[in-house]
């Protein structure tokens, strides 16, 4: 893992997600999931196709299992937590904000996406950024 990942996920820790994110996969769980090597989840990670955070008391880096599927990472998944960073979230407030019940969707706005729902999610990331 390089330097500024491990220090990305040292900065921020993920143990305040578990009430809205209801299942995690460590960096081989990924891999297993979407039948790669650990190697591409680690370069998703670093290109930011995927993001994670440091859970539990060993800090295991950990992505949200809605975050993948067995074709890799969540269609449409890169270009909406490009939108939320330049909205300035964190890591952490992505992946809480993508768990979080919106009446407006319905559901949460990960489980749009995971309906190609990404105009509707990305419309409200952006207007959040205001």
């Amino acid at each position: 893992m390089s330097a500024p990942l491990r220090a990305e996920f040292a900065r921020e820790k993920g143990d305040d997600l578990d009430p809205v994110v209801p299942e995690w996969l460590t960096v081989p769980d990924v891999a297993q999931v979407a039948g790669v090597d650990q190697r591409d989840v680690r370069r998703w990670l670093q290109e930011r196709e995927l993001i994670a955070v440091r859970r539990g008391e060993r800090g295991v880096a950990s992505v949200p299992a809605s975050f993948v599927t067995p074709e890799g990472p969540l269609n449409h998944l890169r270009g909406t937590l490009s939108v939320l960073a330049d909205a300035g979230f964190s890591d952490t407030e992505a992946i809480r904000w993508l768990h979080t019940p919106d009446d407006t969707l319905p559901g949460t706005p990960i489980d749009a996406l995971r309906a190609n729902r990404k105009t509707e999610v990305r419309r409200r990331a952006q207007a959040m950024g205001f």
